[in-house]
């Protein structure tokens, strides 16, 4: 074991292919549906949203895929990500664990969001794409793909949450200086957002109910735009796993192997990323680490929604897929973790949670940020309020080996910056923050409009 604090790799150590679960999933994913139709997809559907590359990406069963030589050059401007050991945590905490955490905050967008948004941007720019829609509830991911348009040129709208917009105007601001176009959601500017504002004028937005409006906007515009997801998606998952990649050539550095991974989940991204490399090795190398993915109490998709068929977005414009939902209709309360306020989970997520090789917690915000707080004093980052989520798991991992007097080696993603998140720390120094659980009654009530698809579809899982 080092005494080392942080772990760096080279550039010369930059994953050269990403690592894609499905070619060793034991656990067959259930077919993705049309909409309207309620059949299969076709790659014809998906081509009114997406770039060819990405589509073939997102049904791949090859074990790796190679990144681009023009993405791994991006790529350089922050990876390597360090891998930091949390010896100020253990201390403050009195454990015998050892914590690290994978520190993807150091990207230009303060996020790991960035990990994704460059290789969507590049395969659109390849495929001749000139604009770009999309969504975004805390910002990260908005402005992880307002950085990668501005490298490649493409022009970009972005339909930010309410809600969101109204809280970190700053992450609007970042957008905008990148050059892109951002929208409070819901907006005027589509059909679907119009009759929400009808409804209730002061609709304070979803994720669902934005993505509705991006791919409202791309679908109507005649070839003219694509769609781009920050999270959920196969694809999305499969180009994060270079943090998962990177953690374990750095644990091995480290002369530790975790008992324990953790990260935040709100559609999978960040916790697919770091996870599903570890998963790979738990599969073919005999390895027995726990994958943990921690969501809000507010929004526990995994821990309280129903593994089954829903739509993608609230206006039913997306594909049907099979996942852990609350239900397509849900409306989030306004808590500061705007980008886990998604009502689904991953389907590749939910159909490893789902067959147990992975595990789910779900936490109070207070508490949340009471961890936030004291990873801050201790460690010096101030951790997006996502990531919070994630720290408060990996404190009571440590608490729990500490009341047990037993080692545990603990490794988290840092998966964001709490930068452009201040008016909910001032919230929570305040006092103003509450807790929220939400009701199993909202999601049984919920699953009263979820899609009809046929049985034979379901059995065919």
């Amino acid at each position: 074991m080092s005494d080392t604090t942080r772990f760096l790799l080279n550039e010369t150590d930059l994953p050269r292919q990403w690592y894609n679960i499905l070619a060793d999933s034991p656990v067959p994913l259930p077919p993705v549906l049309h909409p309207v139709t309620k059949e299969p997809v076709t790659p014809d559907f998906l081509s009114v949203l997406f770039p060819m590359e990405l589509i073939l990406q997102e049904v791949s069963t090859d074990r790796y895929i190679d990144i681009p030589e023009e993405v791994r050059e991006i790529y350089k401007l922050y990876r390597p990500t360090p891998l930091v050991r949390a010896r100020r945590l253990e201390k403050m905490l009195g454990t015998p664990a050892h914590i690290y955490y994978k520190n993807e905050s150091v990207s230009p967008v303060g996020s790991h969001k960035a990990n994704t948004a460059i290789p969507q941007a590049f395969y659109n720019k390849v495929a001749g794409t000139k604009a770009i829609t999309t969504e975004t509830g805390a910002g990260q991911w908005g402005a992880a793909l307002s950085m990668a348009c501005n490298f490649f040129d493409i022009a970009l709208e972005v339909y930010m949450v309410k809600v969101s917009y109204e809280q970190k105007p700053y992450r609007r601001i970042f957008m905008e200086t990148y050059g892109a176009q951002v929208y409070a959601s819901p907006t005027d500017r589509t059909q679907f957002g119009r009759a929400l504002l009808e409804q209730d004028p002061s609709n304070r937005g979803s994720l669902g109910i934005a993505i509705s409006e991006a791919v409202e906007a791309a679908a109507t515009s005649g070839g003219s735009k694509k769609y781009s997801l920050g999270s959920v998606l196969n694809h999305v998952l499969l180009h994060q796993t270079v943090i998962g990649e990177e953690a374990l050539k750095q644990m091995d550095m480290a002369g530790e192997y975790p008992d324990v991974v953790i990260g935040c989940v709100g559609g999978g991204s960040n916790f697919g990323g770091i996870a599903l490399p570890f998963l790979r090795e738990n599969l073919r190398n005999g390895q027995r680490t726990r994958l943990l993915a921690v969501e809000p109490t507010a929004a526990p998709s995994l821990t309280k929604g129903i593994y089954t068929y829903d739509y993608g977005d609230t206006a039913r414009m997306a594909p049907i897929v099979k996942m852990h939902t609350l239900g397509h209709t849900f409306l989030p309360p306004g808590i500061h973790a705007g980008g886990l306020r998604y009502h689904g989970m991953a389907p590749l997520i939910s159909a490893l949670y789902e067959a147990g090789y992975l595990e789910a917690r779900a936490v109070p915000q207070v508490a949340t940020f009471e961890a936030a707080r004291l990873f801050t004093q201790a460690e010096g980052f101030l951790p997006a309020p996502e990531s919070a989520h994630a720290i408060r798991a990996a404190i009571d991992e440590a608490l729990d080996a500490k009341a047990k007097g037993e080692k545990r080696v603990i490794l988290f993603n840092l998966s964001g910056h709490g930068h452009f998140d201040m008016m909910a720390y001032q919230e929570y120094l305040a006092g103003r923050l509450e807790d929220y659980a939400y009701p199993a009654e909202a999601v049984a009530q919920a699953m009263q409009s979820l899609p009809q698809v046929e049985t034979e579809v379901t059995a065919a899982d």
